[in-house]
């Protein structure tokens, strides 16, 4: 097989093949994964849900009622740019092909 220097030392590094640039044959174990850790309570999990859940800065009422909003003008403005722009170019087709 012809390989540059470059793919040769990568390779190398890799131990798909030895220093003279012959294939090795039998494949490096894998290192073992870690051992896997206890799993925790349910009681324990929602403990720890209900701690995290004391972190989140919740929006107040008047901003969750702002957001909505905005929320809801832009979906009305996006919906309404997207009825008038298929209304223009449905229009523009059914006259072009009706000549």
């Amino acid at each position: 097989m012809s390989m540059n220097r470059q793919q040769k030392r990568m390779m190398q590094k890799q131990g798909d093949i030895d220093a003279d640039g012959e294939p090795v044959r039998a494949r490096r174990q894998q290192p073992s994964s870690a051992p896997p850790q206890e799993r925790t309570s349910p009681g324990q999990f929602l403990r720890e849900v209900r701690g995290e859940l004391r972190k989140v800065a919740w929006p107040s009422r008047p901003e969750t009622v702002n957001y909505s909003i905005v929320v809801l003008l832009t979906i009305v403005v996006v919906g309404a740019l997207i009825y008038g722009l298929d209304w223009l170019f449905s229009t523009f087709i059914l006259d072009l092909f009706e000549n």
